[in-house]
């Protein structure tokens, strides 16, 4: 029962890192316009993503353009346009992997140590998709500050972190909590199922056919003689079950 509500869990988590995910490769707000200077008001703000740049005139209106070739990309943006759609892949097909080998779902039947495989699997996927998440969006983020801080750059040049970077960072962090749930749980599961139950359901059982019964010997026991008490009579007997060199009282006066 525990273990259902971890993967109740850990498949939310793994959703809303997903979706995050999604948010934050879709998004134009990687690098944003470093408002610098003296320049308090600014009537053109530009903001570039990894499919487009776009430009916002005093907050009224945005303008975005694709961009025309994916070689005029600085090598931070190329990679993170490769990396992002990995995470996608891998986050998704995770996700409906978790599915089928989740407690609550009858996909897998009647065999439990499967159902952990599938899971453990779908957890690394995901932990996989948290680093593919994490590369790029670290990376990009270093050389913004670098630039920032270069002095070769004038004021125009310079960047700063775009909104999309914190959504792909915490997104990452969901999918990691997600993955290691997936995990962790079926993990430690391991061993304490083959403690608590002594078989499995697919264990194989031997059918012993029925023997047919055998005659046996009789064996005749020795039957013991019946004592019997003496009993008190005018002549002397000796017929008695014991030898006794005395005879009985009444014995003696009939014979007198």
């Amino acid at each position: 029962m525990a273990n259902s509500a971890l993967e109740i869990v850990g498949l939310v988590l793994t959703l809303i890192g997903l979706i995050g995910t999604a948010a934050s490769t879709g998004m134009p707000m990687w690098r944003v316009t470093a408002f610098i200077g003296e320049n308090i008001i600014v009537f053109e703000t530009r903001f570039e993503g990894l499919w487009m740049n776009c430009f916002r005139q005093a907050n009224i209106r945005m303008q975005c353009k694709v961009y025309d070739s994916l070689l005029a990309l600085p090598p931070d943006l190329q990679a993170a346009r490769g990396l992002m759609c990995c995470s996608l892949a891998l986050a998704a097909l995770g996700l409906l992997i978790a599915l089928l080998g989740m407690q609550c779902t009858s996909c897998i039947q009647n065999n439990d140590q499967a159902k952990r495989m599938v899971l453990i699997t779908a957890g690394s996927m995901v932990i996989v998709a948290c680093i593919c998440v994490l590369i790029p969006v670290s990376w990009t983020a270093h050389v913004i500050i670098r630039d920032f801080y270069n002095p070769l750059l004038i004021d125009a040049q310079r960047r700063e972190l775009g909104e999309a970077l914190y959504i792909g960072w915490v997104a990452s962090a969901f999918l990691l909590f997600g993955g290691c749930m997936f995990v962790c749980c079926n993990v430690q599961s391991e061993d304490k199922v083959s403690e608590r139950y002594g078989y499995s359901r697919t264990s194989d059982f031997i059918n012993y056919p029925p023997q047919p019964l055998q005659p046996q010997q009789l064996v005749l026991l020795p039957q013991t003689q019946p004592q019997f008490e003496p009993a008190l009579s005018r002549h002397p007997s000796t017929n008695y079950s014991y030898y006794s060199r005395y005879p009985s009282v009444r014995s003696g006066v009939a014979y007198l």
